[in-house]
């Protein structure tokens, strides 16, 4: 304190303390602080790109894709990664996971043309989705691309596509079933119990204007049941057997979507995402030995396709941001806000994200509540959130932020953050720039008669 300064007035509260008692979750612990990402200063950071920021680990972004490959391929001969692009389509992102060896796979036109743009080969893209259009089918099919088709009118509108184009597009369809966690993700493409899926089989095969390729299936998202997707690959091995002997089509990939769960987490659990959530192995020794088991002739396994987002860079993103003030709230819980809320934040709603201080500090630990400076209600970016008091200015990481803030995030209110990249050898790169108003003005048109300058 500087000479003459006067300390912060503060009401006196009461509040219960349980001091060395364990409870059910044992004894109290001390809060990690975060000074560095990878090597790499957190206040050298915000004092470069500003406050909030969203960095990105890539050295983390390689390991995690490596890593999940090769629990794969080390159980199955030939596997196939296609990165999720709605996950994170950053193209510096993106082109990380594509100088690995991964495909795309996208579900709009939006997300074909990036994929396109970043020099993914048209035979490497697989289209999902069930709301394509027919510009983004017609693109699909002149670059050979995989298109996975959704409901009955999306195979309608392929087979006028192939009518007028005489071309013979590379198809598979997507399948819903029952894997035992509900509720069922049954809008999405064709039942497998009731035999919708095998009738738009028997369909495609007899049109004789398709290549029908392969199977596809998407069981759920933050998938924690290991189970589920045994049951599910036992089901599209079934498919597949039967195509291949009644209607004398082999399928050559079998696609089990994505799903799996990142260590984040989720609202409401009872013990932390990093005690609870399966590791990639466990799902790929479940999916793999289902497949193999089957019964398949060796010459006769297909490609076994992952299309996996967040289990691969949730945990290598961060959020950094700033305490713009404090103040105790009417039940005399300690609360703060920072200078991002759950428009930039979105996966907040989900996940108890971890919440570290970037400076070291003497204050006490106590429960308190963290706010983003949205004018709503909702902007609760953790509800509860043991944490030492921090002073206006000090900043914190989020931690697990890579997957879905950066697609799902809002211009609301407050203007998008800057991202960056740490590269090797502690090496920044800017991929994205912050948004300023005259960015966010571009797209607006006022009419002359409305012009007031």
């Amino acid at each position: 304190m500087k000479p003459g300064e006067k300390l912060k007035y503060e009401r006196p509260y009461l509040k219960k303390l349980n001091a060395g008692m364990m409870n059910k979750f044992g004894t109290p612990g001390t809060v990690k602080v975060t000074k560095e990402i990878e090597g790499v200063a957190v206040r050298d950071l915000l004092e470069q790109y500003g406050s909030p920021l969203f960095v990105l680990s890539e050295k983390q972004i390689r390991r995690n894709y490596q890593s999940a490959v090769r629990a794969f391929q080390t159980r199955y001969p030939s596997v196939q990664f296609a990165w999720s692009y709605k996950t994170n389509y950053l193209n510096a992102v993106c082109n990380i996971f594509h100088q690995e060896g991964s495909w795309a796979e996208v579900v709009s036109g939006f997300e074909y043309r990036k994929a396109l743009g970043n020099g993914v080969k048209g035979d490497h893209i697989i289209f999902n989705g069930p709301g394509k259009h027919k510009k983004d089918i017609l693109l699909a099919v002149e670059n050979d691309s995989l298109l996975h088709i959704d409901n009955l009118d999306e195979l309608y509108l392929v087979l006028e596509i192939c009518d007028a184009t005489g071309k013979k597009p590379r198809v598979a369809i997507r399948v819903n079933m029952d894997t035992g966690v509900y509720p069922l993700w049954d809008r999405f493409g064709f039942n497998y119990e009731n035999n919708d899926a095998w009738n738009v089989l028997n369909k495609i095969v007899s049109s004789g204007k398709m290549q029908l390729v392969g199977l596809h299936c998407h069981i759920g998202t933050f998938m924690l049941s290991v189970q589920a997707y045994r049951i599910a690959a036992a089901k599209m091995c079934d498919l597949a057997m039967r195509c291949n002997k009644i209607l004398n089509n082999p399928i050559r990939y079998i696609d089990m979507g994505g799903g799996l769960p990142s260590t984040n987490t989720l609202k409401g659990a009872y013990l932390p995402g990093v005690d609870t959530v399966p590791s990639v192995d466990d799902f790929a020794e479940a999916i793999t030995s289902a497949i193999l088991d089957y019964g398949f002739k060796q010459d006769e396994l297909p490609m076994l396709v992952m299309e996996c987002g967040r289990v691969l860079i949730d945990d290598a993103g961060y959020l950094l941001g700033t305490i713009l003030a404090n103040k105790r709230l009417s039940d005399g819980r300690q609360s703060a806000v920072v200078d991002f809320g759950v428009n930039t934040l979105f996966t907040s709603f989900w996940y108890d994200h971890t919440i570290t201080p970037a400076q070291e500090t003497n204050a006490p630990v106590e429960n308190m509540a963290i706010y983003g400076p949205l004018c709503m209600n909702i902007d609760v970016i953790r509800e509860s959130v043991n944490l030492p008091l921090m002073n206006v200015g000090d900043q914190v990481v989020v931690h697990k932020a890579g997957a879905y803030n950066m697609t799902q995030w809002m211009q609301f209110i407050t203007s998008r953050p800057a991202i960056v990249l740490i590269g090797d050898n502690r090496q920044v790169h800017q991929i994205r720039l912050a948004e300023t108003l005259e960015y966010m003005e571009i797209p607006e048109i006022v009419p002359d008669h409305l012009n007031l300058k």
